[in-house]
């Protein structure tokens, strides 16, 4: 299994942020450390090229973002500082979306130790998120015509907006979001299946929905690569969360998603996306947890 990851180029953040841009760095450390993979797995992808990115974001976002242009509105909304760290990272992540794609259509599975930034709109970022990885990897793949047909899962606890509002009237591209119902964003966008939860869903009901909705996805998409979001911030102790899962019950809707594709024998491609638990080892082991249950697919 080959893995990607960008925590070296480092985003620097002010003191007190509630980024947790560490856990990166220790999920690397942490599938190293145990085993998980061996360090000639690990590759540091080359960054989304402007032609890539224009698949999916508008050419004048692009530009304000790679020459610092950008209003102080559309930081904050964004939630990072400007810097040429932020560009070149952002970059490289949606970078490592693109070759887990690239791998998990020769090999079955690939993964990206980060990405999952499915809160950029086209013209926009927004919610720590600067270029949408899921849905430039995804047009890549089509480009390259090495897929015709995608879905993608949502698993974070927040909806994909950015992801179904560009993906929006794409036939070739299945969006598929389970989240929160009252959690960011307030104005939700519409995929082309969306599963609000209300607060305090608990394993069982989640796993259920989950399932429920993972069916309608190939039933209705019959894709030819999927691409699975999998997020840690559902965990009960998360600080942005709002949804009650225990580790337990992610490692099962991990194999859920897992074995849906392997039935199918449709190849995956697996960002970790958000994941803000209170203590950041929390994160890390859920995060960990997905890596080692993606290293036994092949």
């Amino acid at each position: 299994m080959r893995v990607f990851y960008s925590d070296t180029f480092v985003l620097p953040l002010p003191p007190g942020h509630r980024f947790p841009m560490e856990k990166y760095a220790l999920l690397r450390e942490r599938v190293l450390n145990e085993g998980i993979i061996t360090s000639d797995q690990l590759h540091i992808p080359e960054p989304a090229s402007v032609a890539e990115l224009s698949r999916a974001h508008a050419p004048a976002y692009i530009e304000r973002v790679l020459n610092g242009q950008l209003t102080s509105a559309e930081l904050r909304r964004i939630g990072f500082p400007w810097s040429p760290q932020m560009v070149e990272r952002s970059r490289r992540s949606v970078g490592a979306t693109i070759a887990a794609c690239r791998v998990a259509l020769s090999e079955g599975v690939g993964v990206n130790l980060a990405g999952g930034t499915h809160h950029a709109f086209s013209d926009a970022g927004a919610g720590y998120c600067v270029f949408n990885d899921t849905a430039v990897a995804a047009r890549a793949m089509q480009a390259e015509g090495r897929a015709r047909r995608i879905a993608i899962i949502d698993c974070d606890v927040h909806q994909g907006d950015g992801t179904a509002a560009i993906l929006a009237g794409d036939e070739t591209i299945f969006t598929f979001s389970i989240h929160g119902a009252n959690n960011f964003p307030f104005r939700k966008q519409q995929s082309d299946l969306d599963i609000a939860l209300p607060d305090a869903t608990s394993d069982t009901a989640y796993l259920d929905a989950l399932e429920w909705g993972v069916r309608q996805v190939f039933a209705s998409a019959h894709p030819d690569l999927v691409i699975y979001l999998a997020g840690a911030d559902p965990y009960y102790d998360d600080r942005l969360g709002r949804l009650s899962l225990t580790k337990a019950g992610l490692a099962e809707r991990d194999r859920l998603v897992f074995t849906f594709c392997r039935a199918a024998g449709v190849p995956i491609a697996i960002t970790m996306a958000g994941g803000y638990a209170r203590q950041i080892v929390d994160t890390v082991d859920i995060h960990a947890h997905t890596v080692a249950m993606a290293a036994m697919l092949r």
